[in-house]
């Protein structure tokens, strides 16, 4: 035990954000995402939320600034007539609270976001049940 670290953040899961480097990308995905199949590191979360877990992430996750979009978010599929998920405004609140100058998210469509996804360093599978709440972060550099 260490104090000072979110629990929610498991000893795997650290290490693979301690090992990324800038410019390297992680992905958060909901329950319904094809974590095992696009996955070059995996990490299992289940049975907590994205929220939970961005927000404990991004405590110590400096996010790119060298990049417009240093956060991208999967859009609602065309004909898919789900509202704006009511997820995102509590990603945006997160963003904002930890990068209050750089928290512009990128919206991608669906297969666009899983080809990036399969570049990224990991993928951070979770049991979040609501629809559209996939995230990407690319990481950026501590420059203090």
């Amino acid at each position: 035990m260490l104090k000072g670290i979110p629990s929610i953040l498991s000893p795997e899961l650290l290490k693979t954000i301690m090992e990324m480097g800038h410019g390297d990308e992680l992905v958060i995905g909901d329950g319904n995402f094809p974590h095992a199949n696009y996955a070059r590191r995996l990490i299992r979360c289940d049975g907590h939320g994205v929220p939970e877990l961005l927000d404990a992430i991004l405590t110590f996750f400096p996010l790119d600034a060298y990049v417009e979009c240093p956060a991208a978010l999967m859009e609602v599929v065309k004909g898919d007539f789900t509202p704006e998920p009511i997820i995102w405004k509590k990603y945006e609140e997160l963003l904002a609270k930890h990068e209050p100058a750089n928290n512009k998210i990128e919206y991608m469509e669906r297969l666009a976001f899983y080809e990036r996804a399969k570049t990224a360093y990991a993928i951070v599978a979770t049991g979040e049940s609501a629809i559209y709440a996939n995230i990407i972060l690319k990481k950026g550099v501590i420059a203090e």
